[in-house]
Protein backbone atom coordinates (compact mmCIF):
# COMPACT_ATOMS: atom_id res chain seq x y z
CA UNK A 1 0.00 0.00 0.00
CA UNK A 2 1.03 3.60 -0.60
CA UNK A 3 3.01 5.12 2.26
CA UNK A 4 2.53 8.49 3.90
CA UNK A 5 5.07 10.91 2.36
CA UNK A 6 8.26 10.98 4.43
CA UNK A 7 8.98 14.63 3.69
CA UNK A 8 5.83 16.71 3.69
CA UNK A 9 5.91 20.21 2.22
CA UNK A 10 5.17 22.97 4.71
CA UNK A 11 2.60 24.81 2.61
CA UNK A 12 -0.12 23.85 0.21
CA UNK A 13 0.80 24.58 -3.39
CA UNK A 14 -0.43 24.13 -6.97
CA UNK A 15 0.36 21.14 -9.21
CA UNK A 16 -0.65 21.36 -12.86
CA UNK A 17 -2.76 18.68 -14.54
CA UNK A 18 0.10 17.88 -16.92
CA UNK A 19 2.54 17.26 -14.09
CA UNK A 20 -0.03 15.38 -12.03
CA UNK A 21 -0.75 13.03 -14.93
CA UNK A 22 2.96 12.49 -15.48
CA UNK A 23 3.35 10.96 -12.02
CA UNK A 24 0.25 8.72 -12.13
CA UNK A 25 1.91 5.45 -13.12
CA UNK A 26 0.14 2.12 -12.85
CA UNK A 27 2.23 1.47 -9.75
CA UNK A 28 0.94 4.64 -8.06
CA UNK A 29 -2.68 3.95 -9.05
CA UNK A 30 -2.49 0.38 -7.75
CA UNK A 31 -0.86 1.45 -4.49
CA UNK A 32 2.30 -0.52 -5.20
CA UNK A 33 4.51 2.55 -5.64
CA UNK A 34 4.76 5.93 -3.95
CA UNK A 35 4.73 9.10 -6.05
CA UNK A 36 8.24 10.56 -6.52
CA UNK A 37 7.73 13.30 -3.96
CA UNK A 38 11.04 15.12 -4.37
CA UNK A 39 10.65 15.41 -8.14
CA UNK A 40 6.95 16.21 -7.81
CA UNK A 41 7.46 19.08 -5.35
CA UNK A 42 9.96 20.71 -7.70
CA UNK A 43 7.16 21.21 -10.26
CA UNK A 44 4.69 23.01 -7.98
CA UNK A 45 3.76 26.68 -7.77
CA UNK A 46 3.24 28.54 -4.47
CA UNK A 47 -0.17 29.74 -3.37
CA UNK A 48 -0.49 33.46 -2.56
CA UNK A 49 -0.66 34.26 1.15
CA UNK A 50 -3.28 36.45 2.79
CA UNK A 51 -2.34 38.50 5.88
CA UNK A 52 -3.73 36.77 8.96
CA UNK A 53 -4.71 33.68 6.98
CA UNK A 54 -1.42 31.88 6.46
CA UNK A 55 -2.48 28.99 8.73
CA UNK A 56 -5.04 27.80 6.18
CA UNK A 57 -2.17 26.77 3.90
CA UNK A 58 -0.43 24.75 6.60
CA UNK A 59 -0.01 21.19 5.33
CA UNK A 60 0.44 19.74 8.83
CA UNK A 61 -3.08 20.70 9.93
CA UNK A 62 -4.67 19.04 6.89
CA UNK A 63 -2.41 16.01 7.14
CA UNK A 64 -3.40 15.53 10.79
CA UNK A 65 -7.06 15.37 9.75
CA UNK A 66 -6.25 12.76 7.13
CA UNK A 67 -4.29 10.66 9.63
CA UNK A 68 -7.18 10.86 12.07
CA UNK A 69 -9.87 9.83 9.58
CA UNK A 70 -7.82 6.87 8.36
CA UNK A 71 -7.37 5.75 11.96
CA UNK A 72 -11.01 6.28 12.95
CA UNK A 73 -12.36 4.23 10.02
CA UNK A 74 -9.57 1.67 9.72
CA UNK A 75 -11.94 -1.18 10.61
CA UNK A 76 -15.12 0.27 9.10
CA UNK A 77 -16.61 0.85 5.68
CA UNK A 78 -14.39 3.52 4.21
CA UNK A 79 -17.29 5.32 2.56
CA UNK A 80 -18.26 6.40 6.09
CA UNK A 81 -15.10 8.49 6.27
CA UNK A 82 -16.57 11.06 3.85
CA UNK A 83 -19.13 12.43 6.30
CA UNK A 84 -16.45 12.93 8.96
CA UNK A 85 -13.79 14.45 6.75
CA UNK A 86 -15.81 16.75 4.46
CA UNK A 87 -16.87 19.42 7.00
CA UNK A 88 -13.51 19.35 8.77
CA UNK A 89 -11.54 19.67 5.54
CA UNK A 90 -13.71 22.64 4.55
CA UNK A 91 -13.26 24.30 7.94
CA UNK A 92 -9.50 23.71 7.96
CA UNK A 93 -8.76 25.03 4.48
CA UNK A 94 -10.96 28.18 4.52
CA UNK A 95 -10.95 28.68 0.77
CA UNK A 96 -12.92 30.95 -1.50
CA UNK A 97 -14.87 29.28 -4.31
CA UNK A 98 -12.45 30.79 -6.79
CA UNK A 99 -9.53 29.12 -5.03
CA UNK A 100 -11.37 25.82 -4.70
CA UNK A 101 -12.22 25.84 -8.42
CA UNK A 102 -8.50 25.59 -9.22
CA UNK A 103 -7.92 21.87 -9.70
CA UNK A 104 -4.16 22.34 -9.27
CA UNK A 105 -4.68 22.67 -5.50
CA UNK A 106 -6.47 19.31 -5.28
CA UNK A 107 -3.84 17.68 -7.52
CA UNK A 108 -1.20 18.78 -5.03
CA UNK A 109 -3.15 17.60 -2.00
CA UNK A 110 -3.77 14.19 -3.54
CA UNK A 111 -0.25 13.51 -4.83
CA UNK A 112 2.11 15.48 -2.59
CA UNK A 113 0.28 15.42 0.75
CA UNK A 114 -2.00 12.38 0.95
CA UNK A 115 -1.64 9.81 -1.85
CA UNK A 116 -1.97 7.12 0.79
CA UNK A 117 -5.46 8.41 1.66
CA UNK A 118 -6.56 8.40 -1.99
CA UNK A 119 -5.50 4.76 -2.37
CA UNK A 120 -6.93 3.81 1.05
CA UNK A 121 -10.29 5.42 0.31
CA UNK A 122 -10.78 4.75 -3.40
CA UNK A 123 -8.93 1.61 -4.44
CA UNK A 124 -11.51 -1.12 -5.19
CA UNK A 125 -11.27 -4.50 -3.55
CA UNK A 126 -10.86 -6.28 -6.90
CA UNK A 127 -9.36 -5.32 -10.25
CA UNK A 128 -10.85 -5.88 -13.68
CA UNK A 129 -9.86 -8.72 -15.98
CA UNK A 130 -7.50 -10.23 -13.38
CA UNK A 131 -5.48 -6.99 -13.22
CA UNK A 132 -4.43 -5.61 -9.82
CA UNK A 133 -7.05 -3.27 -8.32
CA UNK A 134 -6.22 0.35 -8.91
CA UNK A 135 -7.63 3.77 -8.19
CA UNK A 136 -9.23 5.69 -11.05
CA UNK A 137 -6.88 8.49 -12.14
CA UNK A 138 -9.77 10.96 -11.70
CA UNK A 139 -9.50 10.47 -7.93
CA UNK A 140 -6.07 12.09 -8.08
CA UNK A 141 -6.83 14.76 -10.65
CA UNK A 142 -10.35 15.14 -11.98
CA UNK A 143 -13.59 17.06 -11.85
CA UNK A 144 -14.87 18.57 -8.62
CA UNK A 145 -17.36 15.74 -8.06
CA UNK A 146 -14.85 12.92 -8.61
CA UNK A 147 -11.45 14.07 -7.28
CA UNK A 148 -10.86 12.61 -3.81
CA UNK A 149 -10.59 15.91 -1.91
CA UNK A 150 -12.38 18.34 -4.21
CA UNK A 151 -15.60 16.30 -3.95
CA UNK A 152 -15.53 16.57 -0.16
CA UNK A 153 -14.76 20.29 -0.05
CA UNK A 154 -17.46 21.12 -2.60
CA UNK A 155 -19.99 18.89 -0.85
CA UNK A 156 -19.37 20.83 2.34
CA UNK A 157 -19.60 24.15 0.51
CA UNK A 158 -22.79 23.34 -1.39
CA UNK A 159 -24.70 21.55 1.38
CA UNK A 160 -23.76 23.59 4.47
CA UNK A 161 -26.53 25.78 5.87
CA UNK A 162 -24.54 28.90 6.66
CA UNK A 163 -22.19 27.91 9.47
CA UNK A 164 -24.07 24.64 10.12
CA UNK A 165 -22.37 21.55 8.70
CA UNK A 166 -25.04 19.06 9.81
CA UNK A 167 -26.62 18.84 6.32
CA UNK A 168 -23.14 18.03 4.99
CA UNK A 169 -22.99 14.94 7.19
CA UNK A 170 -26.30 13.77 5.70
CA UNK A 171 -25.17 14.49 2.14
CA UNK A 172 -21.82 12.76 2.54
CA UNK A 173 -23.40 9.83 4.33
CA UNK A 174 -25.06 8.86 1.05
CA UNK A 175 -22.74 8.00 -1.83
CA UNK A 176 -25.47 8.59 -4.40
CA UNK A 177 -25.74 12.20 -3.28
CA UNK A 178 -22.01 12.61 -3.85
CA UNK A 179 -21.98 10.65 -7.11
CA UNK A 180 -25.19 11.97 -8.70
CA UNK A 181 -26.65 15.04 -7.02
CA UNK A 182 -23.27 16.80 -6.88
CA UNK A 183 -23.21 16.84 -10.69
CA UNK A 184 -26.39 18.92 -10.99
CA UNK A 185 -26.26 22.67 -11.58
CA UNK A 186 -29.40 23.14 -9.47
CA UNK A 187 -27.35 22.40 -6.32
CA UNK A 188 -25.85 25.87 -6.61
CA UNK A 189 -29.26 27.12 -5.43
CA UNK A 190 -29.05 26.83 -1.64
CA UNK A 191 -32.77 26.16 -0.93
CA UNK A 192 -32.72 23.38 -3.54
CA UNK A 193 -29.69 21.74 -1.92
CA UNK A 194 -31.24 21.95 1.55
CA UNK A 195 -34.62 20.65 0.37
CA UNK A 196 -33.08 17.60 -1.28
CA UNK A 197 -30.97 16.82 1.77
CA UNK A 198 -34.00 17.25 4.05
CA UNK A 199 -35.81 14.49 2.14
CA UNK A 200 -32.76 12.24 2.43
CA UNK A 201 -32.40 13.02 6.14
CA UNK A 202 -36.08 12.33 6.82
CA UNK A 203 -35.90 8.99 5.03
CA UNK A 204 -38.36 9.98 2.31
CA UNK A 205 -35.70 8.71 -0.08
CA UNK A 206 -33.47 5.97 1.28
CA UNK A 207 -32.03 3.73 -1.41
CA UNK A 208 -29.51 4.62 -4.06
CA UNK A 209 -32.05 4.29 -6.86
CA UNK A 210 -34.46 6.51 -4.95
CA UNK A 211 -31.85 9.24 -4.52
CA UNK A 212 -31.03 9.05 -8.21
CA UNK A 213 -34.72 9.19 -9.08
CA UNK A 214 -35.25 12.24 -6.90
CA UNK A 215 -32.29 13.95 -8.57
CA UNK A 216 -33.74 13.23 -12.00
CA UNK A 217 -37.22 14.61 -11.29
CA UNK A 218 -35.87 17.68 -9.47
CA UNK A 219 -33.45 18.46 -12.28
CA UNK A 220 -36.08 17.88 -14.97
CA UNK A 221 -38.57 20.13 -13.23
CA UNK A 222 -35.94 22.87 -13.11
CA UNK A 223 -36.21 23.20 -16.89
CA UNK A 224 -39.80 24.40 -16.55
CA UNK A 225 -39.77 25.95 -13.07
CA UNK A 226 -37.45 28.63 -11.76
CA UNK A 227 -36.53 27.52 -8.26
CA UNK A 228 -35.09 30.86 -7.20
CA UNK A 229 -38.50 32.42 -7.86
CA UNK A 230 -40.64 29.94 -5.95
CA UNK A 231 -38.00 29.53 -3.23
CA UNK A 232 -36.08 32.76 -2.89
CA UNK A 233 -32.70 32.81 -1.18
CA UNK A 234 -31.11 35.72 0.61
CA UNK A 235 -28.64 37.75 -1.39
CA UNK A 236 -25.13 36.51 -0.65
CA UNK A 237 -22.79 38.86 1.18
CA UNK A 238 -19.18 37.81 0.85
CA UNK A 239 -17.96 39.90 3.78
CA UNK A 240 -18.68 37.15 6.32
CA UNK A 241 -16.66 34.62 4.33
CA UNK A 242 -13.80 37.08 3.85
CA UNK A 243 -13.66 37.75 7.59
CA UNK A 244 -13.76 34.01 8.36
CA UNK A 245 -10.85 33.38 6.02
CA UNK A 246 -8.78 36.22 7.46
CA UNK A 247 -9.32 34.87 10.99
CA UNK A 248 -7.60 31.59 10.09
CA UNK A 249 -4.43 32.30 12.06
CA UNK A 250 -6.32 32.90 15.30
CA UNK A 251 -8.82 30.06 14.87
CA UNK A 252 -8.60 27.00 17.16
CA UNK A 253 -7.82 23.58 15.67
CA UNK A 254 -10.71 21.88 13.90
CA UNK A 255 -12.56 19.76 16.49
CA UNK A 256 -12.59 16.00 16.09
CA UNK A 257 -15.51 14.95 18.29
CA UNK A 258 -17.92 17.71 17.35
CA UNK A 259 -18.65 19.50 14.12
CA UNK A 260 -16.73 22.71 13.42
CA UNK A 261 -18.49 25.96 12.65
CA UNK A 262 -18.33 27.11 9.07
CA UNK A 263 -18.38 30.60 7.59
CA UNK A 264 -21.00 32.72 9.38
CA UNK A 265 -23.14 33.23 6.30
CA UNK A 266 -26.88 33.61 6.70
CA UNK A 267 -28.91 30.41 6.97
CA UNK A 268 -31.14 29.37 4.09
CA UNK A 269 -34.69 30.81 4.53
CA UNK A 270 -36.80 28.11 6.18
CA UNK A 271 -39.93 28.92 4.17
CA UNK A 272 -38.01 28.43 0.92
CA UNK A 273 -36.71 25.04 2.03
CA UNK A 274 -40.22 24.04 3.17
CA UNK A 275 -41.71 25.01 -0.20
CA UNK A 276 -39.17 23.10 -2.25
CA UNK A 277 -39.10 20.05 0.02
CA UNK A 278 -42.88 19.74 -0.36
CA UNK A 279 -42.61 20.24 -4.11
CA UNK A 280 -39.85 17.65 -4.51
CA UNK A 281 -41.71 15.13 -2.37
CA UNK A 282 -44.77 15.49 -4.62
CA UNK A 283 -42.64 15.08 -7.74
CA UNK A 284 -40.98 12.01 -6.27
CA UNK A 285 -44.29 10.41 -5.27
CA UNK A 286 -45.76 11.12 -8.72
CA UNK A 287 -42.73 9.58 -10.40
CA UNK A 288 -43.22 6.37 -8.42
CA UNK A 289 -46.95 6.26 -9.17
CA UNK A 290 -46.35 6.70 -12.91
CA UNK A 291 -43.71 3.98 -12.87
CA UNK A 292 -40.84 6.24 -13.88
CA UNK A 293 -39.01 5.28 -10.69
CA UNK A 294 -38.95 1.87 -9.06
CA UNK A 295 -37.86 2.02 -5.43
CA UNK A 296 -35.59 -0.81 -4.29
CA UNK A 297 -37.82 -1.35 -1.29
CA UNK A 298 -41.12 -1.66 -3.18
Amino acid sequence: MTDKPEHLPERLALLSDINAAKYLSMGVLSGQENPPHIALNKTTEPLPLLPGAEARLDVAAVRDLIDDVMHLYRDDARTKADAWLAPRLHAALRLTRREAADGRLWNFLALAVAPDYVVWRHRPAKGKDDAPPRVAASRFHGLHYTQAFARLWWAAELFRDGSDYRPVEVACGNQDVLNTVMRLDIIDHRPTAQALIRLVGRGVVRTGRAVNGLAVVANTAASTLIYDVIAEDEQWDGSALDAWIREADSAPPVPRRSLPEGPPDSSVPEKSVDALAEHFEELFADARVRGRLVDDES
